[in-house]
This record gives structure tokens, C-alpha cells and sequence, in this order.
């Protein structure tokens, strides 16, 4: 019993990893909607495009740096091991916090973002294939799903954290700041966690790999040390970088598998995972919500909902395993964001019209609220019905006492901003269940031990690539595509996704580690009567 604990602290400090991973997705967009807001601010007196420019910038560099970090860091983290790598990550998180709490300028946030990127990109290749490589056959897809469980926690306190300072004046700092705590934490807990077992057998240390799984197993350690033993000498040969990126490309179960989880990865992304994250605050805002702290509470209630729907996926990850729960989540995630893109079809569809033409600077003679905004000019309306659009006026001021006045979005009738806040309810509960959790999972146990490192890196590399491509395109996006096109485009992909992973996609559940070329070297379409 004191053994199996062991996994489970192990895991928990490895996965800490995980939840400044989300920690960051989640705070930034609370961050930067109080950093946008903010009088004499950091991104105060730009124009709108020029800071709507900066905006995706500085959202955009953390996710730039995982990618590069992700792609060319394979041969450090084999060398060094994952622990190392972990230690070396979480020290990188705390320098870039602290840059970024402290920044003045635009361009030194940017600079602690591009470093939390490269903290980003170490813990997100490393931190997986460490829980799966010390994790027994039947806790491995539980283990692992739970690093993408404190993803998730770290999304949802990163909210509440928001929500708490979004009106403190310079709250921003503390949002940003605060992740240098856990990963801390992290580092002084790892000091004390052993090396991975695999790790150690392949650099020839099988000594220290027998102690390391006496601490963490209960029974069956020398039959797991001759299976590993065995699969690190069949392969012997294929170890070095050089060697992994020749034979990871070459015909055969270990591309298959390449190509699979690159994919998982590719597709999390392009589903728009990180657009309703990073922009969550923003979206819930375009919904018709007024204020920022408001749209941020809300945001916090809706990544409660997903915080909790991750359970489904530590549920069922065993029962039903990973190709049913994929499909069943991307299933979700698919009408989840048609439901999101007819909200707001409905909205711009329904956009208040009738302006009265008062002749308020060059604003005066746009006749509704989306054409008045699309042309950088302020909208306000009356509650006995009378609406204005104006310029070249202070924000502040409108030309009737107690109007409201919108210079982002549109007010809209609630039963279009409640459908498209349930469809992003409905998004992020499908999503946590499965399309969160297995692309992490299913690339973390399906390469051979000499291809481990490298392949999870390519597949590491592949989300954030995508992650950078979906960050900085969103605002661009629902302006070229309007809102409801964007969200439209991504349910395509979704839907290609679905097909994609219908007819590739091998049952992982229950098969050993070392067993992996074998599965993947059957039939490349999975015959399947049943989901």
C-alpha cells in the first residue's frame, strides 16, 4: 500500500506541471481583458487594430515558445531524463512570473510570456511520459488523465483568481504573478522523485531502475524490469536522436503511431479548445455581457462545469476506454459549437437597427449598432428606445444622460447571449471528457521506448504549433468570418476529426507499454461494429 501511495504523490507533483500549463491558459484571458481596460495601461492610447494586434501577441508568445521548445528539446529531455527536465522547467516558470508581475512595458510582459512558454513547452513533453513511464498497466490511463484533471484545476482557480483582482487596481500583476508559487512548490517537491524506471534501463542503470520500482510497486517488479530490459535491447540499436528521426519516418507501426498522435493533438487544437480559453472572458463579453469582471465571473462558473466534467473522463478512461470516449466527447464538441455559432448568428442577425441620424461626427449615419462598431465609431441607446452612433467624442461622453454606451460589442436580447454561454458550457463539459485528456494520454503510451522522447516531442510540438495558429488568429478570425463563421469553421473540423479518428484510431486500453508495436502494426482502418 505505501508503495502505490508513492505513484500517486509522484504523479500529483508531476502534475503540477500540468496545472501551471493551465494556470496560464486560464489567466491570460482575464489578464488581458483588465490589462485592454486599464486607464493609462499598458495597451491604453493605441488604436483598436494596433492593440488588438498586441492582444493576440501577448497571448500568442507563451504558446510560439512551447511549439519551438516542444520541437527541439527531445534530445535534452533524453539525456537528462524527464525529472531533470522538470526541475529545470519549473524553475524557468518562477523566472517568467516574476518578469511578468513586474512588467512596465508591453514589451517586458511579452518577454516573462515568451519565457513561461519555454517552462510551457518542457513540463507539456516531459511531464506525461513521466507519469506513464512509472505508472503500473492499470492506473496508467487514470494517472495520466489526471494531469490533464490539474490542467483543468489550474484553468479554474486561474479564473477565480481573475474574478478576485480584475478590480483591484494593477490586479493584473497578482493574476500573473501567483503562478510562481506552484511552481516552486514543484520543484522543491520533485528534488525527491525518482528517475524514471524506463529512462534508467535505457542509459544502462538497471540497478538504480529495480530500487526505483521497489518504491513504487507493490508486487511483479522483476517481471516488469525483464520486459523493459528485453525492449530496450531489441532496440538498442534505434536509440539517438539521429536514429529516431530516421526510423520514426520510416514505414511501419512507430509512423502509424506518429501520425496518430499528431493528429489527436492537431485536431484538440483546430477544434478550438484555446480560442474559448485564452479568450474566454473576451467571448462571454461579444455574448452581450457588459462589464469585464462580469464576463470573467461567468467565465469562472463555466470552467467550474469543466473542472468537474474532467471526472467523467477519470471515470470512464478504464471503463469505456480511449476510442469510445474520444468519439463520444468529439461528438459533443462538434454541436456544442454549432449551437455557439447560431447564437451569435442570431445576435448579428437581430443587431439593434433604427440609429437615429444625429450627425455626430462621421458616425452619425450608421443605421445599426454592428455597422456603427465594424467602423470604429461608439454606440449608445436609451431605455425608451432611442439609439446613437457617434465619434470623435470622449468614450465616456454620450448625447443622452443615462444611455449605455457599447464601444466593443453589441447589446443583444439575453436569449442569444444565454444560448451561446450554454453552448460554451456544453462545449467545455464534451471537451473535458475526452478531447482534453486522451490526445495527452494516448501519445504518452504508444511509442516504443527508443522513439519516446522524440515522437513526444513531434506530437508536443504539433499542439502547440496549432495552439499558436488557433491563439493568434481568433480576433482576426471572427472579423474576416464574422463571429458566428468562425465558430462554424471550427465545428467543420470537428467534424472531419470525428471521421478521421472513426476509422484509424486503435483501442489503447489495458496494453502494456512495450505491447504498443504490436497493436499498431494490424490493419491501418479499424473494423468496429460498436462504438
Amino acid at each position: 500500500m505505501k508503495r502505490k501511495f508513492m505513484i500517486y504523490v509522484l504523479s500529483v507533483l508531476a502534475a503540477i506541471g500540468g496545472f501551471l500549463f493551465g494556470y496560464d491558459t486560464g489567466v491570460v484571458s482575464g489578464a488581458m481583458e483588465v490589462i485592454v481596460d486599464e486607464d493609462n495601461g499598458l495597451l491604453s492610447g493605441m488604436e483598436s487594430d494596433l492593440q488588438d494586434f498586441w492582444h493576440e501577441l501577448i497571448v500568442a508568445s507563451t504558446v510560439g515558445a512551447a511549439a519551438i521548445v516542444a520541437l527541439t528539446t527531445s534530445a535534452f529531455n533524453e539525456k537528462f531524463g524527464r525529472k531533470v527536465t522538470i526541475l529545470v522547467s519549473s524553475l524557468i516558470f518562477v523566472l517568467g512570473s516574476v518578469v511578468m508581475a513586474v512588467a512596465n512595458a508591453k514589451e517586458i510582459l511579452l518577454v516573462g510570456r515568451i519565457i513561461v512558454g519555454i517552462a510551457i513547452g518542457l513540463a507539456s513533453m516531459s511531464v506525461p511520459v513521466y507519469i506513464s513511464e512509472a505508472a503500473p498497466p492499470e492506473l496508467r490511463g487514470i494517472l495520466t488523465v489526471s494531469y490533464n484533471t490539474m490542467v483543468v484545476f489550474g484553468q479554474l482557480v486561474a479564473t477565480i483568481i481573475c474574478g478576485l483582482f480584475a478590480e483591484v487596481d494593477g490586479g493584473w500583476r497578482y493574476m500573473l504573478g501567483l503562478a510562481a508559487a506552484p511552481a516552486a512548490i514543484q520543484f522543491l517537491g520533485f528534488i525527491f522523485m525518482p528517475r524514471s524506471p524506463r529512462w534508467l534501463v535505457g542509459k544502462g542503470k538497471i540497478e538504480e531502475a529495480r530500487e526505483v520500482l521497489h518504491r513504487i510497486r507493490n508486487e511483479g517488479v522483476e517481471e516488469e524490469l525483464q520486459e523493459i530490459r528485453d525492449a530496450v535491447q531489441q532496440a538498442s540499436q534505434l536509440f539517438g536522436f539521429r536514429t529516431a528521426l530516421k526510423n520514426c519516418f520510416a514505414p511501419g507501426p512507430t509512423r502509424r503511431a506518429l501520425m496518430i498522435g499528431c493528429s489527436l493533438q492537431l485536431f484538440q487544437q483546430l477544434s478550438g479548445i484555446n480560442t474559448l480559453m485564452y479568450y474566454a472572458a473576451t467571448i462571454v463579453r461579444m455574448a452581450g455581457i457588459g462589464s469585464a469582471a462580469s464576463a470573467i465571473w461567468i467565465s469562472a462558473g463555466i470552467g467550474s462545469l469543466y473542472f468537474l466534467a474532467c471526472f467523467i473522463g477519470i471515470f470512464c478512461i478504464e471503463r469505456l476506454g480511449r476510442r469510445k470516449l474520444i468519439l463520444f466527447s468529439l461528438g459533443g464538441v462538434l454541436i456544442s459549437l454549432v449551437i455557439i455559432g447560431v447564437g451569435f448568428q442570431l445576435s448579428d442577425d437581430n443587431s439593434p437597427s433604427g440609429v437615429e441620424q444625429v450627425g455626430i461626427g462621421p458616425c452619425g449615419h450608421f443605421t445599426s449598432c454592428k455597422t456603427c462598431l465594424e467602423n470604429e465609431c461608439n454606440f449608445c441607446s436609451t431605455a425608451n428606445g432611442h439609439a446613437f452612433c457617434f465619434g470623435n467624442l470622449n468614450v465616456s461622453s454620450c448625447p443622452v444622460d443615462g444611455s449605455d454606451i457599447y464601444d466593443d460589442y453589441c447589446p443583444t436580447k439575453s436569449v442569444y447571449s444565454w444560448t451561446i454561454i450554454t453552448g460554451l458550457a456544453l462545449y467545455l463539459i464534451f471537451f473535458a471528457a475526452g478531447m482534453a485528456p486522451i490526445p495527452w494520454t494516448i501519445n504518452s503510451e504508444i511509442y516504443p521506448i527508443w522513439a519516446r522522447s522524440f515522437a513526444t516531442s513531434m506530437s508536443t510540438g504539433t499542439n502547440w504549433t496549432f495552439n499558436l495558429i488557433i491563439s493568434i488568429s481568433f480576433l482576426s478570425l471572427t472579423t474576416a468570418l464574422t463571429r458566428a463563421g468562425a465558430f462554424y469553421l471550427y465545428a467543420g473540423i470537428a467534424a472531419i476529426g470525428w471521421i478521421l479518428f472513426f476509422l484509424v484510431l486503435p483501442e489503447t486500453k489495458g496494453v502494456t507499454l512495450e505491447q504498443m508495436e504490436t497493436l499498431f502494426s494490424g490493419p491501418i482502418l479499424v473494423h468496429k461494429k460498436k462504438l
